[in-house]
């Protein structure tokens, strides 16, 4: 089917969804397909339920005569495809951002800043992959005058992909680090499938990067790219420092042309932080956001999803950190939380670090190192990556089982870091404490 026929179709609908459960009135229903569903055996009843077109890629799906069917080769290359054509023609800024940790939280802190200024479109939560950046895509509006992009990869070529979809103007590497090494291989796979986002701007004219300056990765892998530098050295387009961690996140920065230093006090956990709110700042800089705006945005930011959230319960107070984790955030989690000023004893319960492959013994063994070497004793871990290093710490096989040792005998008055991967369900654990 001709991609201009498609689009002509989009055009003419409210919205796109790949639920039929939710089909918004005069919306288009793409029929997609993954491991336990076929969306083909649902487009009828999209149709039914208001979506003015479906768009399906088996014949059996269509019923002859019914001109809203719309049959395609394969459904997911037309979402794709028509995701790359509706950025075209919107023809504006996309910025793209990916990185080893920390790109949500970066993102979220662009768009605070962005948004003081500009009608922005970014992406939500962590709709970041072959199909969340598709979908976010055709949310572009004639009014949107900035897009941010959040890119995830798990496997190389992953970022590649992405990139030919969304077309970005301006790319940001957050960091680069040991996180999917099942799916990357090592650390320099993880360099390279980062990297394509760099590829992809060097053949853009006019394109450039918002670089990291202190992390000798991302240095090494932007020759060649036009820069906007931010870190904690002097002379660059943005320059910080953090100046608090009590347990919040406090920092001042400044531009090399101006002599006044920004105090911004964030309600983000972290000095590992800094980087992000640092990116945020020269974004905003970049797209001529007024200073003291920035400073605002940044300051009225509240985590949220379980990324690095504090919460006071009635008997401790907790850092939550339980979205995911990689052998580099982890340790990120784990020295900040040793250098974190407290008058309360700490306590840590940490979970597997998934999908590190081969690397997983070596990699948690090395995160039990990092707690004997901080004089860490009041620790509990949980998962069988955990339970079969070498330690004299509490293990539990799972959260449930855990739970029901904290039904018995709950922390009191304690600071508790819940670091761990998505799957492990530490989420869970936080009524209990």
């Amino acid at each position: 089917m001709d991609i201009n026929f498609l689009y002509n179709k989009f055009l003419q609908c409210s919205s796109v969804t790949t639920d039929s459960r939710n089909c918004p009135s005069g919306s288009l229903f793409i029929a997609l397909k993954g491991e336990n569903f076929n969306g083909n055996t649902f487009a009828g009843k999209a149709l039914e339920s208001g979506c003015a077109y479906a768009i399906v890629d088996e014949a059996t799906a269509a019923i002859p005569g019914d001109n809203r069917f719309l049959l395609v080769e394969n459904c997911l290359k037309a979402l794709q495809l028509l995701a790359r054509e509706h950025r075209r023609r919107w023809g504006k800024t996309v910025i793209g951002i990916t990185g080893t940790n920390g790109k949500t939280t970066t993102k979220e802190l662009m768009a605070a800043v962005l948004l003081q200024r500009y009608h922005l479109l970014y992406t939500q939560g962590n709709l970041n992959n072959h199909i969340g950046v598709p979908l976010t895509l055709l949310r572009l509006k004639p009014e949107h005058e900035l897009a941010v992009i959040e890119m995830g990869a798990s496997h190389p070529g992953d970022i590649q992909e992405l990139v030919e979809i969304a077309e970005p103007n301006c790319g940001l590497i957050t960091n680069v680090g040991k996180a999917h090494l099942q799916g990357f291989g090592s650390l320099e796979g993880v360099m390279k499938t980062k990297g394509e986002l760099y590829d992809f701007l060097r053949r853009q004219p006019d394109s450039f990067i918002f670089l990291h300056q202190d992390n000798p990765y991302l240095q090494q892998m932007a020759q060649g790219l036009k820069q906007e530098r931010y870190g904690s050295e002097e002379n660059l387009s943005v320059s910080g420092q953090v100046t608090g961690n009590t347990p919040y996140l406090s920092f001042c920065w400044k531009q090399p042309e101006e002599e006044k230093v920004h105090d911004v006090h964030t309600h983000l956990i972290g000095e590992y932080n800094l980087s992000n709110a640092l990116a945020a700042v020269a974004v905003g800089c970049h797209f001529g956001v007024d200073p003291d705006a920035i400073d605002k945005a940044l300051e009225e930011y509240i985590p949220q999803n379980n990324r690095s959230q504090l919460q006071q319960t009635a008997d401790n107070t907790l850092i939550i950190d339980a979205y995911n984790a990689n052998p580099t955030s982890m340790r990120a989690s784990i020295e900040n939380f040793y250098r974190m000023e407290s008058e309360y004893p700490k306590m840590l319960i940490l979970g597997d670090m998934r999908e590190l492959g081969a690397d997983s013994p070596t990699e948690h063994q090395a995160i039990i190192e990092l707690l004997q070497q901080h004089g860490f004793t009041d620790v509990i871990l949980v998962g069988e990556q955990f339970a079969h290093t070498s330690h004299t710490f509490h293990s539990y096989p799972d959260a449930t089982t855990l739970i029901e040792i904290l039904k018995q005998e709950k922390p009191q008055g304690k600071v508790i870091l819940i670091k761990g991967s998505n799957g492990i369900k530490l989420s869970s654990v936080i009524e209990y404490l």
